[in-house]
């Protein structure tokens, strides 16, 4: 066997230690790990999540009801906040007509800037409380984009957590080996006596 890993020959020498092929082959191993497992993780995760963003988006499609609704006036003067990534919205009491002709109001969420008459877009919860419209596709994809680069950068910190440890230990390894051998050739090279 003639290969090189990272400067070592892995043909016998009576330079090299056991150590020096066991950080050698796990070398060769992280490399793998880092360029299959770790992305493999992230991409296995991502799509799991991805299923999850469109469960979850669904089912807020179903519990939460669009409407086109008259701004009719402001609950507070506070500034406009951003919210959830979105343009930046407060709140206001907004009128509709139900299907069945009786007028509603309530208190929604509405874009900054909105006047009184301004016709809105509003979502309303079950119990007719405005709340922030479902996730939309580009939501579902930021976070499964999100929880993919996570996992696949957690991958990779175990993987290389493991390689340092690894290496750590055939370090320590490899100096206990020399401790012993300078111990045997010492008293050759410089006369003393152990």
């Amino acid at each position: 066997m003639r290969y090189r890993v990272r400067g070592r020959r892995l043909r016998h020498s009576p330079l090299r230690r056991r150590s020096d092929v066991v950080e050698a082959w796990t070398f060769l191993a992280v490399v793998v790990l880092l360029l299959v497992v770790a992305p493999l993780v992230g991409t296995l995760t991502a799509w799991w999540a991805h299923d999850e963003a469109r469960a979850a988006a669904r089912e807020q499609r179903a519990e939460r009801r669009h409407l086109r609704a008259e701004v009719v006036g402001r609950t507070s003067d506070a500034l406009p906040v951003a919210q959830d990534g979105r343009r930046p919205s407060e709140r206001a009491t907004v009128r509709w007509t139900e299907p069945d002709g009786d007028p509603r109001t309530a208190t929604a969420r509405v874009p900054a800037g909105t006047r009184n008459g301004d016709t809105v877009d509003v979502w309303l919860d079950s119990r007719g409380r405005g709340v922030a419209p479902p996730a939309d596709s580009t939501a579902v994809w930021q976070h499964t984009v999100i929880i993919g680069v996570c996992a696949t950068g957690g991958a990779v910190a175990v993987i290389l957590s493991g390689h340092a440890v690894v290496r750590h230990a055939a370090m320590r390894r490899r100096l206990a080996e020399w401790d012993q051998e300078w111990a045997r050739t010492e008293p050759e090279w410089t006369g003393r006596r152990a």
